[in-house]
C-alpha cells in the first residue's frame, strides 16, 4: 500500500490497480513494482504471486497481466513502447497462468475456484475456506477472471508476435483457452454457470452428491464475466501467417466452440472483426438490465457491488441446522467474516467498476451505435455504452467533486468541517469503499492506491 501512516503492507491485486494512475506520475517506478512481484525473491517456484503480507498462500484476482499490459500501452505511444518490459513480464506471467490452471481447476473442466479473490464477504460462505457443508464451490468470478487472464495474454502475444514471430504458437494456446472456458462458462452441462431463468452468471454449489446448486445472489461476482472482452481483426491475422492459419483451423473445425465468437463487419463488405468475450450479446444485454437498474446495482455513485433488491430478499440458504444468508449492507459490514473491517454485500469498489467501465467501451467498440440500452432502466431513455460508460465514469468522479452550492463532496459525509471549514475543505479521503446509497467513504481512509484510479477517470472525461 503506497500509505505508510496507516497501510505499511502490500496486497498483489491493490498494487496491480495503483500502477494505473502512478504510470502517469512515474512510468519506471510503475514498470519496477509490477516486475517485482514477479521477481525469483517473491515468486513462488511454482509460479505464485503471493496475495499479501500476512498470507502469502491467499489468492487475490488475476490482474497483474492487465496492470502490465494497460502501463505498457501508457507509458509510450504505437510503435514507440517498452517491449523489453512486456516481454520480461510476459515470461514470468506464464508461470503463474500455469500455477492458476493446475491448482483452481480441480476437475480440470474449465470451471474454477480460487477461495475468497478479494471479495472477502460477498459470498454465501467464507470462500477462503473448505465448505462448512462439504462439497466444494464452481465461482463464476474465478472462471471469469482466468477468461480475463487468458484474453489479455492473448493480447500481449499477438503484440509481441508482430516482430518475434515464436509468440504466434503461444498466442494461439491462449486463443483456444479462452474459448474453452467461455463454453465451459456457458454451456458445461448445459448452461455452466448461466442461470437462464435468472438471465446472470451466479456461482455453483458442488455437493458431493446430486447436481449442482446455482447460488442465486445476485452480486458483482455475476458481473465480472463481462470484463473479459477482446478483439481479434481479420487485418491483423493477413500480418501473423501462423496464428492466423491455426485460428482459422480453429473456427472451422470446432463448430462446437467456435460458436462463442462473434463476428462483425461494419458495412457487410470490408473486414471485420472477431470478439472474444463471455456472454453472447444476448446474455449481455440481459445481465446490463440488473446493472442499469436503481433498484438494483446501478447507485448515483456508480455500480454496488450488491443488488439492492437483497434488502428486501436476502438470498438464505438452510443446510441441516444451520441457516446461511446475504443481504444488502450498504455500509460498513455486519459480517465478521474476514473480520468484519471489509464489505462487498453493497457498497461501491472502485476497481471492478473501473475494469467495468473499460470493459462497456469495448462492447460498444465492437457492437457500436446501433447497440443501446434503458439507461437508468424504467427511465424509456436509450443510451449507447460508450455513453452509459461515461455517465458511470461521471457516477464515480462525483464521489470527490464538491456541490457548488454546499461545497459537499460526498465521499465527506455529513461532515460539515469538509464543506465549509477552510482548514479542511480541500483536503480530500480516498477511502477504500463507498455506501452503496449516500457515497459515504468508508474503511480505510487513505486507500491511495485502487480509489486513485478517479485520475484516469477525470483525465478521460476531461478529454
Amino acid at each position: 500500500m503506497p500509505d505508510k501512516w496507516e497501510y505499511p503492507w502490500f496486497a498483489a491485486w491493490d498494487l496491480a490497480f495503483h500502477m494505473i494512475p502512478f504510470a502517469h506520475v512515474d512510468p519506471h517506478f510503475a514498470k519496477h513494482q509490477l516486475n517485482l512481484l514477479m521477481r525469483e525473491w517473491y515468486m513462488h517456484p511454482n509460479g505464485q504471486i503471493p496475495a499479501y503480507e500476512w498470507n502469502f498462500s491467499d489468492v487475490n484476482p488475476p490482474v497483474h497481466a492487465w496492470a502490465c499490459w494497460r502501463v505498457y500501452k501508457l507509458t509510450g505511444t504505437r510503435g514507440n513502447r517498452d517491449r523489453t518490459f512486456l516481454a520480461r513480464t510476459f515470461q514470468k506471467l506464464l508461470l503463474n497462468f500455469t500455477w492458476w490452471v493446475n491448482r483452481k481447476d480441480p476437475r480440470g473442466n474449465n470451471l474454477f475456484a480460487g477461495g475468497f479473490l478479494g471479495l472477502d464477504n460477498i459470498g454465501v460462505f467464507d470462500r477462503s475456506k473448505d465448505l462448512p457443508i462439504g462439497g466444494s464451490l464452481a465461482q463464476a468470478d474465478g472462471t471469469a477472471w482466468m477468461a480475463f487472464y487468458c484474453s489479455t495474454m492473448l493480447a500481449m502475444a499477438l503484440e509481441l508476435a508482430e516482430f518475434q514471430p515464436e509468440y504466434e504458437d503461444i498466442a494461439s494456446k491462449f486463443f483456444e483457452h479462452f474459448v474453452s472456458i467461455v463454453d465451459a462458462m456457458n454451456a458445461l452441462g448445459g448452461d455452466g454457470l448461466w442461470h437462464e431463468e435468472d438471465g446472470f452468471y451466479y456461482d455453483q454449489y458442488l455437493p458431493p452428491d446430486g447436481p449442482p446448486q446455482p447460488l442465486r445472489v445476485r452480486s458483482m461476482v455475476g458481473i465480472i464475466p463481462l470484463f473479459a472482452v477482446e478483439f481479434i481483426d481479420e487485418d491483423r491475422l493477413d500480418q501473423l501467417p501462423g496464428f492466423a492459419k491455426r485460428t482459422r483451423w480453429f473456427l472451422k473445425n470446432r463448430p462446437d466452440l467456435a460458436k462463442q465468437i462473434s463476428y462483425v463487419s461494419n458495412d457487410g463488405k470490408s473486414t471485420g472483426q472477431h470478439l472474444l468475450a463471455i456472454p453472447s450479446r444476448e446474455r449481455l444485454e440481459r445481465v446490463l438490465r440488473y446493472v442499469f437498474d436503481e433498484a438494483e446495482f446501478l447507485s448515483p455513485y456508480g455500480i454496488r457491488s450488491l443488488s439492492k433488491a437483497h434488502a428486501e430478499h436476502p438470498f438464505v440458504m438452510e443446510t441441516g441446522a444451520e441457516k446461511h444468508s446475504v443481504g444488502y449492507v450498504p455500509g460498513e459490514s455486519d459480517s465478521f467474516m474476514f473480520g468484519g473491517n471489509s464489505n462487498w454485500r453493497g457498497p461501491v469498489w472502485f476497481p471492478l467498476n473501473y475494469l467495468l467501465i473499460e470493459a462497456l467501451e469495448r462492447y460498444h467498440h465492437f457492437y457500436g451505435d446501433g447497440f443501446t440500452m434503458e439507461y437508468p432502466r424504467g427511465s424509456g431513455t436509450r443510451l449507447t455504452l460508450k455513453a452509459i460508460a461515461d455517465d458511470l465514469s461521471q457516477r464515480l468522479n462525483h464521489l470527490f467533486l464538491p456541490d457548488p452550492q454546499t461545497g459537499r463532496r460526498p465521499t465527506h459525509g455529513d461532515d460539515a468541517r469538509y464543506a465549509s471549514d477552510p482548514h479542511w475543505k480541500d483536503l480530500v479521503l480516498f477511502y477504500e469503499y463507498f455506501h452503496g446509497d449516500t457515497g459515504q467513504g468508508l474503511g480505510a481512509s487513505h486507500q491511495t492506491g485502487w480509489t486513485a484510479l478517479t485520475a484516469r477517470l477525470l483525465e478521460k472525461h476531461s478529454e
